[in-house]
């Protein structure tokens, strides 16, 4: 039997996404482009069996599973996306300009009224010990979620600090495949899309 990997799905484009606005826990509906990506990744899944999918609470993400053909056996709010605080809604861009710093990112920043990518961590970290019995017991697992909290749950399984999820890109509608090479996490597939690998 080969050994079963965790798989992860970022929810599609919305108007938010799009823009480049920090979408925390606001309710943000996908966009047709982001309805039609959700859709295309459904042939990529078709071969494999999952036998326990996970989802964010978010529409924007339950829509993303439904249109990849997934149904999820749970809606968990440890997969809702990172808390941006004050910065919830707000482009990179525009908080440059407010505070003056044109290298701010918020990787680097505690944000007020928010979570710290630590915080993140942390709820990854119960994910990951959640779906474990079911990737020992040689069954894939599925998480759909957001952009931030999966790269920071990629961050935690591969044993780095949660902040360090800032070096891996996830596209909306972009997969994400984490497996072991003998005892070793890795990563096993990223930014996978319908057209292939990512630009």
């Amino acid at each position: 039997m080969s050994e079963a990997q965790l798989y992860l799905l970022r929810h599609g484009e919305t108007e938010w996404s799009k823009s480049g606005r920090h979408t925390g826990r606001t309710d943000i509906p996908l966009t047709a482009a982001g309805r039609s990506r959700a859709a295309q990744v459904a042939p990529l899944l078709t071969a494999v069996t999952f036998g326990l999918v996970l989802c964010s609470p978010l529409s924007r993400a339950r829509d993303t599973a439904e249109l990849a053909g997934l149904t999820p056996d749970g809606f968990d709010d440890e997969l809702l996306e990172w808390d941006y605080g004050v910065y919830e809604g707000r482009t990179t861009t525009d908080i440059r300009a407010e505070k003056g710093e044109s290298d701010w990112v918020i990787w680097d920043d505690p944000i007020p009224g928010g979570e710290r990518p630590a915080d993140v961590g942390v709820r990854a970290a119960r994910v990951l010990r959640r779906v474990q019995p079911v990737l020992a017991g040689g069954r894939n697992v599925m998480l759909v979620a957001h952009g931030h909290l999966l790269r920071m749950l990629t961050a935690t399984y591969l044993g780095l600090p949660a902040v360090n999820g800032r070096l891996f890109a996830l596209d909306p509608g972009g997969i994400g495949v984490l497996g072991h090479e003998r005892v070793q996490p890795v990563i096993a597939g990223w930014n996978i899309s319908p057209d292939g690998l990512a630009d």
